[in-house]
């Protein structure tokens, strides 16, 4: 069969929805807490807010609503949350790693098309948050929208 653009569904809507989002943060965010290298960024554990506005993010950034954009300030506020942490370089993989296992936890997809753009994704945003967290950075990118991750080079399966 041959797909055209309209007939493609977002990443959000392959992985299941808002409510699939929501669980791979969760699933995610309990992992961080028992990680010794992750967890103390987040004394006395990750709060509701907290998971909530990721998630938000998350669903924006795979293609469902603008809610972070709207709500929560775009992608200059998320720049803003990484300013100064200092995240290392050992922190970046165990959280991609994290993820990924999170991903399994929260039941999404495991086709290799959408693995291969969650991790895309996940390789990227973790890379970006490494540069942007270093103390004093000045070279960072200050204004841009909120990324809209696609598909890349591997449309979802379809027989």
């Amino acid at each position: 069969m041959q797909m055209t653009d309209a007939t493609i569904p977002t990443l959000h809507a392959w992985a299941g929805g808002d409510a699939a989002f929501r669980k791979l943060i969760d699933a995610f965010y309990d992992r961080v807490e028992r990680d010794d290298l992750l967890a103390p960024f987040f004394p006395g554990g990750v709060s509701e807010a907290h998971r909530s506005h990721v998630t938000t993010w998350w669903i924006e950034v795979f293609g469902g609503e603008p809610g972070y954009t709207r709500e929560h300030g775009g992608y200059e506020a998320m720049l803003a949350h990484h300013r100064d942490l200092g995240i290392t370089p050992e922190q970046r993989f165990r959280f991609a790693s994290l993820m990924s296992l999170a991903a399994d936890d929260a039941g999404l997809p495991d086709d290799p098309e959408f693995r291969a753009a969650f991790v895309g994704y996940v390789e990227w945003g973790t890379r970006l948050a490494l540069h942007n967290s270093r103390p004093g950075a000045d070279d960072v990118v200050a204004h841009a929208p909120v990324p809209r991750w696609g598909w890349g080079v591997a449309p979802p399966y379809q027989p």
